[in-house]
């Protein structure tokens, strides 16, 4: 990770900006609800196996796909001048687990009436490859999407990551279970005695977490920071530091 820190914000930007244009090829790959229509045939879709290596790759990078390569979460940052206000501390936050377990739930109940797991499809629902090949579709995804503003400008920054998206809360888990293990992974650390309380690190945060606070006490480890690493970059004291390492 030793790179200048303005060129990976600028490298970050510009995979969200792609994959945010990458739209209407890519969204059946990473869609809960085509998931779920592959479940009700016993098929394992695209999106299906994702979610496994999302959930396996949270042990090592967290939510490193949230901060660079989800399209949903570029979408509600191309958007972020209308949707400047912090989702609030408390239970709002822990709307997505109940939303996850629910999900999950459906899913399984979906394979199970389905006979179990019959097949694999990676490009089911798509048209040789491409997901959006008609209007209908295009308004279909275009609504999506603008749910997903409407959850942000109600909420907050990335509100819809915060506080309704089932995946974020597979690979939250998945770093909870990391945590409790204890190997190397990518993370934050911070030298609290660096920091001068300019709140540059909180300002800068796409997620719109408490950062000037998790620096304070000395707990860098936040179930929504998306490791995007924005607050290492724009520190003045270069008091968060970002990379590998052990607990």
């Amino acid at each position: 990770m030793a790179q200048n820190p303005s060129s990976r914000q600028k490298i970050r930007k510009v995979l969200l900006i792609l994959t945010f244009i990458l739209v209407p090829v890519t969204i059946f790959f990473i869609s809960p609800i085509i998931l779920m229509m592959g479940a009700s045939e016993g098929i394992a879709t695209g999106a299906f196996i994702l979610v496994i290596l999302l959930f396996l790759l949270s042990f090592v990078v967290g939510r490193l796909w949230c901060g660079w390569c989800c399209p949903m979460g570029a979408w509600q940052e191309i958007c972020s001048p209308v949707t400047k206000r912090t989702v609030p501390a408390g239970w709002p936050n822990w709307i997505k687990y109940i939303v996850t377990v629910l999900w999950l739930g459906m899913i399984g109940f979906a394979f199970r009436q389905a006979g179990g797991i019959l097949g694999i499809d990676i490009f089911y629902g798509t048209t040789n490859g491409i997901s959006v090949t008609s209007l209908q579709t295009l308004v279909m995804v275009a609504a999506i999407f603008a749910i997903i503003l409407s959850v942000a400008f109600i909420a907050g920054r990335r509100g819809f990551c915060r506080v309704l998206c089932p995946i974020a809360g597979i690979m939250a888990a998945g770093r909870k279970i990391r945590n409790a293990i204890g190997w190397p992974a990518l993370r934050l650390d911070a030298d609290a005695a660096k920091c001068t309380g300019c709140k540059t690190c909180s300002r800068e945060c796409p997620m719109g977490l408490d950062v000037n606070g998790m620096v304070r006490s000395g707990e860098m480890e936040q179930a929504d920071c998306i490791l995007c690493a924005s607050c290492a970059d724009t520190c003045p004291q270069g008091a968060i530091s970002y990379g590998v390492k052990g607990k």
